[in-house]
């Protein structure tokens, strides 16, 4: 994991959130839609901590974790600078798939927004999400985000150079097999694993979850720069009308290969 925690320790994940505001706005609409009213939110994998930010300002009890140590860091900054000191329960550098300060079934709802997408090996997803389960109570509902590998596959086509080694055909065609993908460049995108689309839903209901939602958490990636420039030229109504379509169609099962990440909505039964 020394190239994940490196990778972190230098990429800006909560300017990531900023520059790709869809996927943020996209997820934040379905975790309200789905999230108990009031109660205990686990963010596992959170990052800096921009959704806990979120939960906490809503009045939720939030405990954050995350793999890097300096993105705890940032997020304990985060929590004094917004003042929210008295929502936060714990703020922990830890592996997803070790949860050893967490209790069991201590929350009614919980988030996983980055674990999977770097977890290659089978038995070590499976870990993280039965701690996921461990530490969520009966009937909590949980948000799991996938990365889909038919994306990437697609990706690897259009921008070769820049996913090598994914800049070949043999590459590519082991990529669709395996969906473990490690960057050739040093300090790129690593360590990741991509789902199938089929096997997600079975995956987590294995697990013991009951499937709610799957839902394309940035179908948005598609439109490039000149698209979202011609769009902004239109005036700030037509950007909110874009964004309350892709919120819509983010549900579409058709389109969730587009998107370049997806959310598991479901609950533990």
């Amino acid at each position: 994991m020394s190239k994940l925690i490196n990778y972190y320790n230098q990429f800006d994940e909560w300017g990531r959130l900023d520059r790709e505001p869809i996927e943020f706005q996209v997820n934040w609409h379905y975790i309200k839609k789905y999230m108990p009213r009031i109660g205990c939110v686990l963010d596992n994998g959170a990052g800096p901590g921009k959704y806990s930010m979120q939960l906490a300002k809503q009045g939720y009890k939030v405990t954050l974790t995350d793999l890097t140590p300096k993105l705890v860091e940032i997020a304990k900054i985060k929590v004094k600078e917004f003042g929210l000191e008295e929502q936060f329960e714990g703020l922990y550098a830890t592996d997803a798939r070790e949860l050893k300060m967490i209790k069991d079934e201590q929350f009614d709802g919980a988030l996983m927004l980055g674990p999977m997408y770097h977890l290659q090996v089978e038995q070590d997803r499976i870990k993280a999400v039965k701690e996921l389960y461990r530490v969520t109570k009966k009937n909590g509902i949980v948000f799991v985000a996938f990365m889909p590998r038919v994306r990437h596959i697609f990706t690897s086509l259009l921008s070769p150079e820049n996913w090598k080694p994914n800049d070949n055909m043999d590459s590519i065609i082991q990529f669709s097999k395996s969906g473990c993908f490690n960057h050739a460049d040093e300090g790129r995108f690593t360590n990741a694993y991509y789902f199938n689309i089929e096997d997600i839903n079975p995956f987590m209901e294995t697990q013991g979850f009951e499937s709610l939602q799957l839902i394309s958490s940035n179908v948005g990636s598609i439109l490039n720069n000149d698209s979202w420039n011609y769009w902004r030229e239109k005036g700030e109504q037509e950007i909110e009308k874009i964004i309350d379509l892709i919120k819509e169609k983010a549900t579409d099962p058709y389109v969730l290969g587009m998107s370049s990440h997806l959310l598991y909505i479901g609950r533990k039964k």
